[in-house]
């Protein structure tokens, strides 16, 4: 075969791979939109701090008179979005590991270009209906929203989908990077710690400098930025820091984070990959049991 017939090959593998992929993300998205466990666990978080902010809406962000809880709507559902994008695709690919699903799609050929396509598209949709299916009600419980600008909407899609191509990657990352999906459990309270210092919940611009120079490192206040630009009035902005919405940072900041994260996710995917096997599995279903028969 000649080098261009086996490039061919090559990419004609590559698509056959993705579009199976596709496929799988599509089944696995209606299973979870079928199952009352899986809609609780990605309804869950937005629910209860919905009525926690819904709570608190008669209190002002200082030096306005706007609701603190619509304030911090955007941002909650930011959060939303990488709970059920990264950490759900990181706690999946732990759960496959542990029973062999990772392995067969080793075994098949570009099942892993097949198996991370389909994983990324199921997520990437849950956490899509994650963020519209509470936006719903809080536009009728929240007042102070401004959502019937057609840029609000366009701000809103591009903003979601650069957060998710953002932290996806690092989903993928931390699955491979725990042995079990117990271990991923420990990432929970760093990400509580991330979600206070990023401004979901207050505006970052009330805190100590340096922990808003801390915050604006981490994609989630960049995304609940994006958002908030989009679901708030323009006067808002005053609460910002700079006291504007920083699209271009935004996008620069969100983009970089993609990058990284492209560049990362295959090197450590492949490393995971490797190590891979029958006996390996076994161990980790081993251990799986014991963890929860303990």
């Amino acid at each position: 075969m000649t080098p261009a017939k086996a490039m061919g090959a090559a990419a004609n593998a590559r698509t056959t791979a993705a579009r199976a992929g596709l496929q799988r993300g599509w089944i696995e998205f209606r299973q979870t939109m079928t199952s009352g466990q899986d809609l609780w666990s990605v309804m869950f978080f937005p629910v209860v701090t919905l009525v926690v902010m819904f709570l608190l809406r008669h209190n002002t962000v200082p030096g306005t008179g706007f609701s603190l809880g619509s304030q911090a709507l955007p941002g909650i559902l930011g959060m939303n979005v990488v709970l059920n994008g990264m950490m759900m695709l990181a706690l999946s690919l732990t759960m496959d590991r542990e029973d062999g699903t990772l392995l067969r799609a080793k075994a098949t050929p570009k099942g892993m270009t097949g198996y991370l396509v389909g994983k990324v598209t199921s997520r990437a949709a849950t956490a899509v209906i994650g963020l519209l299916v509470p936006l719903v009600p809080a536009a009728f419980l929240f007042g102070g929203l401004d959502l019937g600008r057609a840029s609000a909407w366009v701000t809103l899609v591009w903003v979601v989908a650069l957060g998710l191509v953002a932290v996806l990657p690092f989903g993928a990352i931390l699955g491979s990077l725990f042995g079990s999906a117990q271990g991923v459990g420990f990432v929970t309270f760093p990400m509580m710690v991330l979600m206070g210092i990023s401004g979901v919940f207050y505006p970052i611009s009330g805190f100590p400098e340096w922990l808003q120079w801390v915050g604006q490192a981490f994609p989630l206040y960049w995304l609940a930025l994006g958002l908030r630009s989009a679901m708030l009035p323009e006067a808002m902005a005053v609460a910002e820091i700079g006291e504007s919405w920083r699209h271009l940072e935004t996008a620069a900041m969100l983009g970089l984070w993609a990058v990284a994260g492209f560049l990362l996710a295959p090197l450590v995917l492949r490393r995971m990959a490797r190590r891979q096997s029958g006996s390996v599995v076994e161990e980790q279903r081993r251990k799986a049991m014991q963890q929860r028969t303990t």
